[in-house]
């Protein structure tokens, strides 16, 4: 199948899935016990106060009668595709929630970035590492590091390790080392990572095109500050994919097209490299593509033990506004993005293992 025609079919079925995703969180939202007109009033609030709220909210018409649900249903979903998120209800009154999501995003990409790198630079060498060590004490050491990984909560390392490094704790030197950065908030250095080099200055329209040339010093202090915190939320994934990875290497090199290569006398090297290597990669994507389930469920518990003004805080935050309105963008956004990896994992399958095809040739 061609991968054009294979990637409309995909987003064609993604849409059942976004409207499934969505219906289950609008009803948990709008049937559930939560008053967002008391949060947002307080108690102190006059019946006017909050008969013209909720007309506001469109929880009522003019004359007082409540909106049918349905119909609110069919209102939030149409925005939503049309990609009218509305203003914040809660988190900040009256501030569009296009806005909220863009001003929190660069701290949860950051941080997204640096816990994937550590997960994939390190548990990815070490499961390979074991699998070509298997059964000695090397293997069992790696493993070992493996699972005591994967078996820590995110929740009670985050605890531990922002104990151990904050003012105090045994490892407080690491805020002074090298250069002196904090341990938790977001860091201020993350809107000054890059300088914007304009390439035909003076020219109309051209002139709007720019280089983003990286700040070193910027940068490393935006890295060092977020590392604790990429280590703890990279943590879990890093487990599973040393396991996962020292499991494919031992089927690899059991194989026959191994045992073929040394019959012809390639060199050990090459056959890591080119035969083992390769194939150990493809049961490991499906781990690596599907981190970010855990970007979105680490994210919340580590940018709120941090103290990281990312999209898991907000979140977090607007679950317990309740900012529905922020709630539903978030879902919605999270939805298109899983969407989206798993799109194109599939794709990726095609070209690590040309064997894997995307459907029945025409």
């Amino acid at each position: 199948m061609n991968r054009g025609v294979y990637i409309l079919k995909r987003l064609g079925l993604a849409i059942p899935v976004m409207i499934f995703g969505i219906t289950m969180s609008f009803l948990i939202l709008y049937l559930g016990p939560i008053d967002p007109v008391g949060s947002i009033l307080g108690r102190q609030a006059t019946p006017a106060d909050i008969r013209q709220l909720r007309m506001a909210l469109n929880y009522i018409d003019s004359a007082g009668n409540p909106v049918p649900l349905w119909e609110q249903y069919f209102r939030v979903v149409s925005d939503l595709f049309l990609l009218d998120f509305g203003d914040s209800w809660v988190i900040q009154r009256e501030t569009p929630v296009t806005t909220l999501i863009i001003n929190r995003m660069p701290a949860t990409l950051w941080l997204g970035f640096w816990s994937v790198v550590i997960a994939l630079g390190v548990g990815v060498p070490v499961g390979l590492y074991a699998g070509l060590r298997a059964n000695t004490f090397r293997d069992y050491a790696s493993s070992g590091f493996g699972i005591i990984w994967r078996a820590m909560p995110n929740f009670w390392l985050a605890v531990i390790i922002s104990g151990l490094i904050t003012a105090g704790g045994a490892l407080s030197f690491y805020r002074t080392a090298i250069v002196e950065t904090q341990v938790t908030g977001t860091p201020d250095a993350l809107g000054n990572l890059f300088t914007n080099v304009e390439i035909f200055s003076g020219i109309p329209y051209l002139e709007l095109l720019f280089i983003p040339v990286p700040n070193p010093g910027p940068m490393f202090v935006a890295f060092k500050w977020i590392l604790p915190a990429a280590l703890v939320l990279g943590s879990s994934s890093m487990g599973n994919e040393v396991r996962i990875g020292r499991t494919a290497v031992l089927e690899s090199i059991n194989s026959k097209y191994v045992e073929t290569a040394k019959a012809k006398g390639v060199s050990p090297r090459r056959i890591i490299a080119k035969h083992v290597g390769r194939n150990a990669i493809i049961p490991l994507l499906p781990v690596v593509m599907g981190e970010f389930y855990l970007l979105i469920g680490g994210s919340v518990l580590v940018e709120s033990v941090f103290g990281i003004n990312g999209l898991g805080n907000l979140f977090f935050s607007a679950v317990l506004g309740p900012d529905i309105p922020l709630v539903m963008a978030l879902v919605f956004i999270f939805i298109v993005i899983q969407i989206l990896f798993n799109i194109s994992q599939d794709l990726l399958y095609t070209y690590i293992d040309p064997r894997i095809s995307l459907g029945e040739s025409e």
